[in-house]
Order: structure tokens, then C-alpha cells, then sequence
């Protein structure tokens, strides 16, 4: 046995891995952080802009558990009229609805909905009750659920800054 000489090749190594450009998974991660990111944005901003709605419901709410525990016409007509009046400045420029009284505001209210169920249904309790020592509401929970209706349309509103 005569052991030929081995015709043997050093090895060769190939190229180092360059980090660029990345693998297609990496881009997937990068395209759903991304994604990520932004949609979790734009639910913050969403969520600012809707904070006085769900204010306003929460006081609904607690006005309608009161008038429930207390059942007083006047003074839930009274401040039903007061929150949906605040509302109506903080979402609508006061030149529309600061001053509006009577029938006018009644109209105001009217705008989102096709029936006029403030100014021809049970919200004109709304008008003339806030200022009278008595008055009496036919159905306050219809009352309620048109002031929550009216409530829950509302466009949502910029969050203001502060300094």
C-alpha cells in the first residue's frame, strides 16, 4: 500500500453575513411594530377626543340613579338642560348655542335627528321646564335616552393643551 500524496484544498470560508439588508421576518417585524405604533396612536387620540362624552354619560347616568332615588321633575329637567347646554359649548362654537333660549334651542338640538324629538316630543320639557317652580314630565326615562341619544352623537373634540 503506497499511499498516493492527497491532492487536499485549504477551506475556504464563505462571506461574513451582512446585517443589511435585513431577512423578509425581520421586515414583518418592523412593518407590525410600525403598525403597532401608529394604531395605538390613534386609539389614544380617539380616546382623548371622546373624554367629554363619557364625562357627560357618567353624569347622565348618575343624574338618572338620583331621579330614580328621588324622583324630583324640575330638578332633573333643570339639570338635564344645564349638561346638555355644556356639552353643546364644548363640542359646537358658542356663537351657535350660547345664547339660544325657547324654540331656537330646541332647534339646536334638533340638528342630528330627522324627527325633531326636542322641539315636537318629550324634549320640550326642556324649554320652559328649568324655569318653572313646577312641571311635570309625561315619560322621564324617554327624556333621558333622547338627552343620552343627543349626547352620544356628538362630533369628538380636540383635546386642548395646556402650557
Amino acid at each position: 500500500m503506497n499511499p498516493a500524496p492527497l491532492q487536499l484544498h485549504d477551506i475556504h470560508l464563505p462571506q461574513p453575513v451582512s446585517w443589511w439588508p435585513p431577512a423578509p421576518g425581520w421586515w414583518l417585524v418592523a412593518v407590525l411594530l410600525l403598525v403597532l405604533v401608529l394604531g395605538g396612536l390613534w386609539w389614544r387620540h380617539r380616546h382623548r377626543c371622546r373624554t367629554y362624552r363619557r364625562v357627560a354619560l357618567s353624569r347622565l347616568a348618575d343624574l338618572e340613579n338620583r331621579y330614580h332615588q328621588a324622583p324630583q321633575d324640575v330638578a332633573l329637567i333643570t339639570e338635564l338642560s344645564r349638561l346638555l347646554r355644556h356639552m353643546a359649548v364644548l363640542h359646537y362654537p358658542s356663537r351657535d348655542c350660547a345664547g339660544l333660549q325657547g324654540e331656537a334651542w330646541l332647534k339646536f338640538l334638533d340638528q342630528p335627528f330627522g324627527d325633531a324629538p326636542f322641539s315636537s316630543g318629550i324634549g320640550q320639557a326642556l324649554a320652559q321646564g328649568p324655569y318653572q317652580r313646577q312641571s311635570h314630565v309625561e315619560d322621564p326615562a324617554s327624556l333621558v335616552i333622547l338627552c343620552r341619544r343627543w349626547i352620544n352623537q356628538l362630533p369628538p373634540v380636540k383635546p386642548r393643551r395646556t402650557p
